[in-house]
C-alpha cells in the first residue's frame, strides 16, 4: 500500500495527469522502461480515438438544429460540473485561513489581472515552501489513519507483485548513465518534432506553435484538467484565436463522455484548432485537424513519459522522503481559484450567448448544480439528462418551425 502510495504522492507533485503518470509509473516498476511505454500508451490510445471521432463529428455536424440544441443544453450542465469541481476540491484542501486568502488570489490574479498561470503556480509554490518552513500549520493536512491501521487491513489482502517490503528490481535503482540517456531521448523527442514543424511550417505556422504551447502547458499542468484548461482556454481563444469559447466548452462536454482522462480535451482543441486554421489547405480539411490533434497529443503527453521514465529511479530511491508536501498543498489551493476563474470565463457563451442572458441556461445550469451537490448525481447521467432536453428541445423547435 504505501509503495502505491509513494508513487501516488510523486505523480501528485507532477504537473500533468495524475492517472496517466500513475500507470506509467506502476509500467516501469514492474518490467522496466518497456513496461512504462506499454501501460502509459494503451492508458492514452482509447481517449485518443474516441475523441478525434467524436471531433470529427462534432466539426461535420455541430450546426445542425438537433446536434446544435443538444450541445445548448450540455453547456449549462458542463458550468455545473466545473462549479462542483472547485467546491469539491475546496473541501477537501482550504482547511487553513491562509489556504483560502491563496485560492482568492488565484482566481483574482487569473480572472481580473489577467496574470499568466504558470506565474501563479510558481508563486503558490514559493508560498507553500516558505509556509513549509516557518508557518508548517498553514499548510499541514488533517491527520489520517495512521499507517499502522492501513497495514493492519492490508494484512488479510492476498499478497501484492510488488509490495511495501519487495526488493527494489535493479532496473529501478538510480542509474547517472540510465539517466543520461532518457534525458537525451526526452530532449531529441521533443526538439526534433520542433525543429521539422518549423522547417515544414514556418517557425509561426500553426503547428509549430502548437506544439510550443502545449510543452509549455505540460510543464505547468498542476491540479488537473480543470484548471490547465482555463490557461488553454484563455490562450487558444483570447491569444491564438484557434476557436471560440463556446466550442471551448462544447469540447468539454466531449470529454466529460469519453473514457479516460479529462485533460484528452486538449486533443478536441488542437483538432479545432487544425480544422479552423486550415494546416493543409483551406479551413474544413480532417487532415489537417487530425494533424494538429496528433501534435497537441505528442507534446502534451510526452513530458509525463519523460517525467516518470528519468525520475522514477529516483523517488524509489527516496521512499518516505519526499518532502514535496506544502508546495504541493498550496498549488492545490489556488487551483480552487483558478477553477473558479474557469467557471466565470465559461459563464459568458453559456449564459449570455448573445449579449443577452439566457434565462432558460441559468435554469438548467441550476439544476444541473442541484443535482451534482444535493442528490449527488454523477457526470455521466446528467450528461445523458441534459443530452436528453437539448434533444428534446430541438425536436420540439424543429416541429413548431
Amino acid at each position: 500500500m504505501w509503495c502505491y502510495l509513494h508513487a501516488l504522492n510523486y505523480c501528485m507533485v507532477l504537473p500533468g495527469p495524475e492517472a496517466i503518470q500513475l500507470a506509467t509509473y506502476l509500467g516501469w516498476l514492474m518490467h522496466g522502461i518497456p513496461g512504462g511505454l506499454i501501460a502509459g500508451g494503451l492508458f492514452l490510445a482509447p481517449s485518443v480515438l474516441v475523441l478525434l471521432c467524436l471531433s470529427t463529428l462534432y466539426a461535420v455536424g455541430a450546426q445542425l438544429p438537433l446536434l446544435a440544441a443538444v450541445f445548448w443544453a450540455l453547456k449549462p450542465a458542463v458550468l455545473a460540473i466545473v462549479l462542483q469541481a472547485g467546491l469539491r476540491i475546496g473541501r477537501r484542501t482550504l482547511h487553513h485561513p491562509a489556504l483560502v486568502l491563496v485560492a482568492a488570489a488565484a482566481f483574482v490574479a487569473l480572472a481580473l489581472l489577467k496574470l499568466p498561470y504558470p506565474l501563479i503556480v510558481a508563486a503558490a509554490a514559493l508560498l507553500g515552501w516558505g509556509a513549509g518552513r516557518w508557518k508548517p500549520q498553514w499548510v499541514q493536512k488533517p491527520r489520517a489513519e495512521s499507517r499502522q491501521g492501513q497495514a493492519a487491513k492490508a494484512a488479510a489482502e492476498p499478497p501484492a507483485i510488488h509490495g511495501d517490503d519487495t526488493p527494489i528490481p535493479p532496473h529501478a535503482r538510480p542509474s547517472h548513465r540510465r539517466l543520461a540517456l532518457m534525458l537525451l531521448v526526452w530532449g531529441l523527442a521533443t526538439l526534433v518534432p520542433l525543429a521539422l514543424l518549423s522547417a515544414g511550417f514556418g517557425e509561426q505556422g500553426l503547428l509549430p506553435t502548437m506544439g510550443r504551447f502545449f510543452s509549455r502547458v505540460a510543464l505547468v499542468s498542476f491540479g488537473g484538467a480543470y484548471a490547465v484548461l482555463t490557461y488553454v482556454a484563455q490562450a487558444s481563444v483570447e491569444q491564438f484565436g484557434w476557436l471560440s469559447a463556446a466550442q471551448v466548452v462544447d469540447g468539454l462536454a466531449l470529454g466529460e463522455t469519453t473514457p479516460g482522462p479529462l485533460i484528452m480535451v486538449l486533443a478536441f482543441v488542437g483538432f479545432m484548432g487544425g480544422w479552423n486554421g486550415g494546416v493543409f489547405g483551406p479551413p474544413g480539411t480532417w487532415i489537417g485537424a487530425a494533424a494538429a490533434a496528433l501534435v497537441t497529443i505528442w507534446f502534451t503527453f510526452l513530458p509525463t513519459f519523460g517525467f516518470i521514465l528519468c525520475g522514477a529511479p529516483l523517488v524509489e530511491a527516496t521512499r518516505d522522503d519526499l518532502r514535496l508536501g506544502a508546495p504541493l498543498t498550496a498549488i492545490t489551493a489556488a487551483v480552487v481559484g483558478v477553477i473558479v476563474s474557469l467557471a466565470v470565463f465559461f459563464a459568458g457563451p453559456v449564459l449570455w450567448p448573445a449579449g443577452e442572458l439566457d434565462a432558460l441556461a441559468l435554469l438548467l445550469a441550476a439544476l444541473a448544480l442541484t443535482l451534482l451537490l444535493r442528490f449527488r448525481w454523477g457526470v455521466l447521467p446528467l450528461i445523458g439528462l441534459a443530452a436528453l432536453v437539448g434533444l428534446g428541445r430541438g425536436v420540439l423547435q424543429l416541429a413548431v418551425g
